[in-house]
């Protein structure tokens, strides 16, 4: 595993152990003397906006296309947005009320290419799971997580993101040929989030409004997403070229 991968899970490990220590369940820590990876800042996970406008052109279903587009224009993180009810959505001020990290209530908010698809997925639902599954909800599911009208499953974060991987794979590696293209990995759901900040800064979005759409508590926390991409950087010196600058 990667080293963002490695320090993720031992972050986990360790919060459980601390539980179960508080518990009286165990009293040693079996993870002592588990270091974390060295893990250098990764620069490339924002996709360029020709990436995303080929995104867009994809033949995928209703459902995807709803989600993927109120992930880039909210900016929000996937598993927020797909606990998302009908009931928590204001179309008229294109925005919704979710449930964020640590429980706080908070607002996102989407652009027009949401708006324009959301009534035709609600198709006229008043309450339950925005986003559902193909199928009836298997016995013993939550019934907060069942459509009462239509009977179907609340979309897991596990089965979108493996829609999105698998859907993204040709855009994720170009020049691969159709025989190779099981082998190889996609996009994450995750890199829609981090290229709606990353194009935000690169727009020139102001920090303070950055904090507010991303909802970090802290400039640190959000560095990673408001650092502009090859294309800005290069859009941006060629902008500034003296020579251009003289060209009639």
């Amino acid at each position: 595993m990667d080293a963002d991968t490695v320090n993720r899970e031992l972050s986990i490990a360790r919060k459980a152990i601390g539980w179960w220590q508080r518990q009286g369940w165990i009293t040693c820590d079996p993870t002592i003397g588990i270091e974390r990876r060295p893990a250098p800042p990764d620069r490339t996970k924002a996709l360029a906006e020709n990436q995303i406008a080929a995104l867009w052109r994809l033949d995928v279903a209703l459902r995807e296309k709803t989600f993927w587009k109120m992930l880039y224009e909210s900016a929000a993180r996937a598993d927020e947005v797909l606990c998302l009810n009908v009931e928590d959505l204001y179309p008229q001020d294109k925005r919704g009320k979710i449930t964020a990290k640590g429980g706080a209530t908070e607002w996102i908010h989407w652009q027009f290419g949401t708006a324009h698809l959301l009534p035709r997925l609600i198709a006229r639902r008043t309450r339950g799971p925005l986003f559902l599954t193909d199928r009836k909800a298997p016995a013993g599911t939550p019934t907060l997580d069942v459509c009462p009208e239509t009977g179907r499953a609340r979309l897991s974060y596990r089965r979108a993101e493996e829609i999105f991987e698998e859907n993204t794979r040709l855009l994720a590696n170009p020049l691969a040929s159709p025989e190779d293209i099981e082998d190889l990995d996609g996009w994450t759901l995750h890199r829609l989030r981090h290229s709606a900040l990353t194009h935000d800064a690169e727009d020139g979005t102001s920090t303070p409004m950055l904090l507010a759409r991303s909802r970090h508590a802290s400039v640190r926390s959000l560095e990673r997403y408001a650092r502009p991409g090859i294309d800005a950087v290069a859009r941006h010196v060629a902008e500034r070229d003296p020579a251009a600058r003289r060209r009639p």
